[in-house]
């Protein structure tokens, strides 16, 4: 079964159609690169993935769990909890807690979610740090680390309530290429050890290096898909050819 299925996904705001139809299919252990041009939608699709929005017609499976269109109701609170712990989502603009340090941001979740003890988590969230490289940066607050040490630390925090996936919303567009070569290595590595991901991005080579599936997206819908290297070499749309010749 796969591990997250969206089915002919509708998103409006007021009269502007932002999703038209969309349908995703993510197997576990893959990673899924979402690109295309700017306003296509890609970042609107994740945040109703994750229910940060409402759609208007359509369905979104997470493993057992289910979500409907419901206008602008929310998602029941228990629902949204399981998905919450099932889903980890990566910001562009990192979103950590500014009056915690990075050990209590990566902290949080397991504490406050997962209702783990503060020893259990302090432990987690120091081996957490260790895997992205800042071992060192425990106490430090985030505006004392720059902007590739703050979205590691927003890697760890979402790592931390063990997802089965995780979202990332162009989590280097924010960085200079020094930073974000950082970042991609990080998320490189998640790959290599089976996390489930779906990367929204303008890193063509990561899209390229590391995805098992890249979709591309244009005015609202998923016009292409395939493996890296149908993509980028045989591409197949006009929209797809269009982009890539523009970011190479």
């Amino acid at each position: 079964m796969s591990m997250i299925v969206v089915t002919d996904l509708v998103k409006k705001h007021g009269k502007a159609t932002i999703l038209n139809g969309v349908s995703l299919r993510v197997e576990r252990g893959e990673v899924a690169a979402v690109v295309g041009p700017s306003g296509g939608g890609k970042s609107t699709l994740l945040r109703c993935i994750n229910a940060l929005e409402p759609f208007e017609a359509g369905s979104i499976s997470v493993e057992d769990l289910r979500l409907e269109a419901e206008g602008p109701a929310k998602p029941a609170k228990q629902l949204l909890l399981e998905l919450r712990r099932k889903i980890g989502m990566v910001f562009q603009q990192f979103n950590l807690f500014p009056h915690m340090t990075a050990l209590q941001n990566v902290m949080c979740g397991p504490r406050y979610v997962l209702g783990h003890s503060y020893t259990q988590a302090e432990c987690n969230a120091r081996e957490l740090l260790k895997r992205v490289g800042l071992q060192d940066k425990g106490a430090s607050r985030p505006d004392q680390l720059s902007g590739g040490q703050q979205q590691r630390v927003a890697i760890a925090r979402a790592l931390a309530v063990k997802p089965s996936a995780i979202l990332f919303d162009e989590p280097t567009s924010a960085l200079d290429p020094r930073m974000a070569d950082e970042v991609l290595g990080v998320i490189n590595d998640l790959a290599k050890s089976g996390q489930t991901m779906i990367v929204v991005t303008h890193a063509m080579r990561f899209a390229r290096q590391v995805a098992n599936q890249v979709h591309v997206m244009s005015a609202g819908q998923i016009v292409e898909s395939g493996p890296p290297e149908t993509v980028f070499n045989e591409p197949r749309h006009d929209v797809t050819r269009e982009f890539l010749s523009r970011t190479n």
